[in-house]
């Protein structure tokens, strides 16, 4: 049986998500960058029993790839090295954006949306991964 680790990297932080029986749930935020960012994912990945790793690719409204998206592309390439797992990018445009309005719907002030959004957004993103998106690989 399969189990994804959702990926949701940002400059700052970089927010992390497990598939727990089909589910994404919200694990825990790094804020830690790039070589070690990739160790501690490796480390998470061992730890939850991940057989694939989802990496939230950032691409621009218009489908293309920015500076971030390149960033996301050499990370997850470094993570698939370290782990020998399949990484895969997901596109996640929009996903930041609906994590915020869950999280200011449920009244969430701005501090505290702040230190939760990222897990959030990569819980968000690897669901839509798991509704639908591993089937079409």
């Amino acid at each position: 049986m399969s189990k994804a680790l959702g990926i949701d990297l940002g400059t700052v932080r970089t927010g992390i998500a497990v598939e727990v029986l089909g589910i994404a749930q919200p694990l825990k935020v790094l804020t830690v960058l790039d070589e070690e960012l990739v160790r501690e994912i490796s480390a998470i990945a061992t730890e939850v029993g991940a057989t694939e790793i989802v990496v939230g690719h950032p691409l621009r409204l218009d489908g293309t790839e920015g500076e971030a998206a390149m960033r996301t592309r050499e990370i997850a390439e470094a993570v698939h090295a370290a782990t020998g797992k399949p990484v895969v990018l997901w596109d996640e445009r929009m996903t930041t954006v609906q994590a915020e309005r869950s999280l200011v719907g449920a009244g969430l002030r701005r501090r505290k949306r702040r230190s939760v959004v990222d897990e959030v957004a990569a819980t968000v993103m690897l669901q839509s991964y798991l509704d639908g998106g591993r089937d079409k690989r």
